[in-house]
């Protein structure tokens, strides 16, 4: 039986004034997984009322995991066909919301999909070795809670994602998306910057990782008193340095800021902000969720002062704009690289290092602050004890990838998912092998991956570089987003053209064992790594708002 074949419609909505609420809604909460026309983590939603009612909408959406777990054929299937996706509970959603957001539902028809091609059955199982539970046990003690951060206690009560110490006095600095940037006084988070206050256009959402994306202090804060932070806008809040078509949609603005810091030794923030970039992008999805230096780098090294920026590729392959993210005369889907103290790039607002790899291109369209190309959301960028650039890359239906990045290389997306071929002009959920030609094509391939019946959203870690723990020494830890799934591998095993096994390890608290999902008390754990100064590590779950200290491993 085919459980999302047609029928009768049950519902005809007459109400606009719910139908505009209800779209609102809908790109609030909805968007980061569902499109009308196209599938994406989830399936589409156009004529969704046509196929089911009205009812079983409002329950899906007010708790998933109950449907599932009471057996519904059409929420199993649904569940098996998008990898055990979990969908997170919406029971915060009051009834008249509910029945908006299914109002707006029932003005979409039932499509066909509009695969301008069929290229056949894909890869069921792309990555078939499971990965193999270790015997590591590693030990955390919980280190703060942070203030809940959202309206009325809903979940997530935060959304706390980086964790990263000013470079110079080791403080703790963690921001949350909803727009604060704590500071850390011992184990008590103090708000240090409120950008609700100081961005009048600053927005959280849509989205799930709209907001205050990323920080990163001038390793020579403390002299110069500069730091930097990517914060998405509403729509139109200013003329964007990169932009596309009239005819695209824009769902925000991402914008790049430099805060000139008046006294960088006070605990108290007063700054002036310098707009330094400011980016369209297509969908809510895959903004500027990173931007770092390279701690390795001590001055007087070429890299010293150089900031990396990891932009996703904004929604815009599985929107149907893949060539937004393809060549290097587009921004979308890159790793920059440039210098802050600059003055030489288009809009006049930064650097262009001269050793960034196209520095000498002759296409005058080529934009020279490209470092490496070809990622989807390259959320996480680290580098190892020896000097090697590290990046995770969330990926689409299939496969999840942590990257080793040299100047200039090519990662594939969007013509590949992982080790894989993704077609953009057919079912962007399949995935095949490689072609016979596939060195024609000059594409670097994950170092580590796994595919989506392992673990569904990769959070990118660190390499643990502390001296507390030696059990640790020369491992990267890391998991995955939604299940808080936790995984390691051997450093020493990262190597260009290798993959490295992955393994998993287990958790206790104080010693017992546990697991995040008890701790965290949400089927989404919402997982993300930290790292302070002396190199020990953090564990941070934004469901609850919670950040554990890795204390003690054994094997």
């Amino acid at each position: 039986m085919n459980v999302f074949a047609r029928k009768e419609a049950f519902f005809q909505p007459i109400d606009s004034l719910s139908i505009g609420k209800g779209q609102i809604l809908f790109t609030q909460n909805c968007t980061s997984c569902h499109q009308i026309k196209t599938d994406g983590i989830g399936p589409k939603l156009s004529g969704i009322t046509s196929i089911t009612s009205p009812a079983w909408v409002k329950k899906f959406i007010k708790n998933s995991q109950d449907v599932i777990a009471a057996g519904d054929e059409r929420a199993t299937q649904a569940f098996l066909k998008y990898k055990k996706a979990i969908m997170p509970s919406y029971s915060h959603l009051q009834e008249t919301e509910l029945n908006a957001i299914v109002d707006y539902l029932a003005t979409t028809k039932p499509i066909k999909n509009n695969f301008k091609k069929d290229y056949g059955e894909g890869l069921k199982n792309p990555i078939p070795e499971p990965i193999e539970v270790s015997n590591l046990v590693i030990d955390v003690k919980q280190f703060t809670q942070f203030p809940v951060s959202s309206e009325g206690g809903k979940y997530p009560l935060t959304r706390i994602t980086k964790l990263a110490p000013q470079p110079i006095t080791g403080q703790i600095f963690v921001n949350d998306l909803r727009g604060k940037l704590y500071k850390m006084e011992g184990s008590t988070p103090v708000v240090y910057m409120d950008f609700a206050q100081l961005m009048p256009n600053f927005i959280h959402q849509p989205g799930l990782a709209s907001g205050l994306g990323s920080f990163a202090f001038h390793p020579d804060f403390l002299n110069n008193g500069l730091l930097y932070t990517t914060h998405s806008e509403k729509t139109g809040s200013a003329k964007a340095d990169f932009a596309y078509s009239d005819s695209i949609k824009v769902a925000l603005q991402w914008v790049l800021t430099e805060w000139k810091i008046e006294n960088p030794a006070s605990g108290v923030f007063s700054g002036k902000p310098r707009e330094m970039m400011r980016i369209n992008v297509v969908s809510v999805i895959h903004g500027v969720q990173e931007i770092s230096f390279n701690p390795m780098a001590k001055k007087g090294d070429t890299d010293y002062g150089l900031l990396y920026i990891g932009i996703g590729d904004g929604g815009a392959a599985e929107n149907g704009y893949a060539f937004l993210t393809n060549k290097e005369e587009r921004i979308w889907g890159k790793i920059l690289r440039i210098d802050p103290a600059g003055r030489n790039s288009k809009n006049g607002k930064y650097g262009i290092p001269a050793t960034n790899p196209y520095v000498k291109s002759t296409n005058k369209k080529t934009l020279k602050e490209i470092f490496a190309s070809g990622f989807r959301n390259p959320h996480r960028i680290m580098w190892t004890s020896k000097g090697d650039m590290l990046a995770a890359n969330i990926g689409h239906a299939n496969i999840e990838s942590l990257y080793k990045i040299e100047a200039g290389r090519n990662y594939g997306w969007p013509i590949r998912e992982g080790k894989f071929v993704i077609h953009t002009d057919g079912d962007m959920n399949k995935v095949y092998p490689l072609p016979a030609n596939d060195k024609t094509y000059n594409i670097t391939y994950p170092v580590a991956t796994f595919d989506h019946d392992e673990a569904k959203a990769i959070t990118g870690g660190y390499e643990y570089i502390g001296s507390l723990i030696p059990a640790l020494k020369g491992k990267y830890l890391f998991g995955d987003i939604p299940t808080g799934r936790l995984f390691y591998l051997d450093v020493a095993d990262l190597k260009q053209g290798q993959t490295a096994q992955i393994k998993e390890w287990k958790l206790t608290l104080n010693g017992k064992p546990e697991t995040l999902r008890n701790l965290c008390g949400n089927d989404r754990i919402d997982l993300h790594f930290g790292i302070d100064a002396q190199g020990e590590m953090y564990i941070m779950t934004k469901a609850d708002g919670r950040v554990y200290q890795i204390i003690g491993a054994k094997e």
